[in-house]
């Protein structure tokens, strides 16, 4: 889509302004800003508090960041969100996630999809990625299994994480925000 199309445009590139705000984004993203971020510029405080949020999803959890990466590349399939998926696969591989899961990720929510590509836990984390995306609850054997396997405080980061994604890609899907 072309920024002239979109019904709200994208900041500019060398926005400065809110200096504090503009600032920790970019410390965030290494010194730049990305579309998502240009776009969530828009409202100063929504910009605050998705950074700050999301800088704990991301960084400060103890939840496995190859489940975590999981988790938000199975969201951003279920939804459509061709930039979060962009984002986030490359993660996903430098957490140890390879190539064929990824692949199989693709397929996540569709009868083809290959459970048999991950393990029992990676393959527990992809279905309450797609039962809590599409339909909200999620099985209670699924909960009981993931629970067990990763104890509570890391069952519900990767609850958390899901959530968490659903949102970002809901935000990227409805303004149109695209890949850099």
């Amino acid at each position: 889509m072309n920024d002239g199309d979109r019904i709200v445009p994208f900041q500019p590139l060398d926005l400065a302004e809110p200096a504090d705000l503009v600032t920790a984004i970019r410390e965030r993203r290494g010194g730049q800003l990305l579309n998502l971020d240009r776009m969530l510029l828009h409202s100063a405080p929504l910009a605050t508090g998705w950074n700050g949020f999301l800088k704990q999803v991301r960084e400060h959890m103890s939840l496995d960041p190859q489940l975590r990466e999981l988790a938000m590349c199975g969201v951003a399939v279920l939804n459509a969100a061709e930039y979060e998926f962009t984002q986030h696969a490359p993660v996903f591989l430098q957490a140890g996630g390879t190539q064929p899961q990824l692949d199989a990720l693709r397929l996540l929510g569709t009868e083809r999809f290959d459970q048999g590509a991950f393990s029992a836990l990676q393959g527990d984390a992809a279905i309450l990625t797609l039962q809590m995306t599409r339909h909200i609850r999620v099985e209670d054997a699924i909960m009981r299994r993931l629970q067990v396997a990763l104890g509570n405080q890391a069952l519900v980061e990767l609850v958390g994480t899901v959530a968490a994604y659903n949102m970002v890609s809901r935000f990227l899907v409805a303004l149109h925000v695209t890949p850099e």
